[in-house]
């Protein structure tokens, strides 16, 4: 390499030297976790001031990454990270209801410790909730590096900007991509492989919202693919596995592929089936 390169890239190690590393901010998530679940946990605490010490370190160690954000956010870091901590207790309660949407949505989970332990939508929910946390209160970067790490473990892609409601549960969950702007109900599950898309990548429709709406109680099966931001899924209604989507459908819907036989040649159609409330 010329040195004129090796110059380029220098001024580059320098400018993010003290920056985060995704390696750093996914430890701390993985240690935040497992305070809110043991079940992750690596560590055992001998008395409750070590517990508390513990949460401390946590929070100290968050104040230094946001401080150390090379994107930084209008709010002092370490007001920050007291509005975090003080807003997991409704993150765990979110989280406990996910569980036991997961648990009570899956014939063959045993146990919640179960699903906690070995359910990669748990992790990747959990990992949203989180992610999702930082980015309301206009954390940049940091959110993203958390949904990452998730998505690099599970195969689940969340974006940290969706919103997603209570009691939510993935079963399964591979190749599961939900999109910035999306918005999810309460008691809503979907299954492997569910895409809840945009139809645009043009840049210029960074601030719409270009992902679908899914109202409360909708049912997802794998292989389905919503895309648009006025796309809306009216609540209680079911799609079916491998429907592609870029309308709106009313409450109560039932909506799938049916093949039917023309001139000895298979072919599928979309089948709607509405039903009063």
């Amino acid at each position: 390499m010329n040195r004129e390169f090796i110059n380029k890239l220098y001024v580059r190690q320098q400018a993010c030297l003290s920056c985060p590393s995704p390696e750093t901010v996914a430890h701390w998530f993985s240690d935040l976790l497992a305070v809110l679940f043991p079940d992750f946990s690596k560590q055992n605490f001998s008395s409750h001031r070590e517990f508390e010490l513990h949460i401390e370190k946590l929070k100290l160690q968050l104040d230094q990454i946001l401080s150390k954000n090379p994107i930084k956010s209008e709010d002092d870091p370490s007001e920050l990270t007291q509005l975090i901590f003080d807003s997991l207790p409704e993150v765990h309660n979110r989280l406990e209801e996910d569980v036991t949407a997961l648990y009570e949505g899956d014939p063959a989970a045993k146990s919640r410790t179960e699903v906690v332990r070995t359910y990669p939508g748990f992790f990747a929910i959990a990992a949203h909730r989180v992610a999702n946390l930082l980015y309301e209160h206009k954390v940049s970067l940091i959110p993203r590096i958390i949904s990452e790490y998730a998505h690099s473990k599970t195969g689940i892609d969340i974006h940290p900007g969706a919103t997603i409601g209570h009691s939510f549960c993935i079963d399964h969950g591979t190749g599961v991509v939900i999109g910035e702007t999306t918005i999810i109900g309460d008691r809503v599950k979907i299954y492997q492989g569910v895409t809840l898309g945009a139809l645009s990548v043009e840049k210029r429709d960074a601030k719409t919202k270009r992902h679908p709406t899914i109202g409360d109680q909708v049912v997802i099966y794998a292989g389905a693919t919503i895309l648009g931001g006025n796309t809306e899924i009216g609540h209680n209604s079911v799609i079916g596995g491998n429907v592609w989507l870029t309308r709106s459908v009313p409450a109560f819907s039932k909506i799938y592929y049916k093949a039917q036989m023309s001139n000895n040649e298979e072919k599928e159609t979309i089948v709607f089936k509405g039903q009063s409330a």
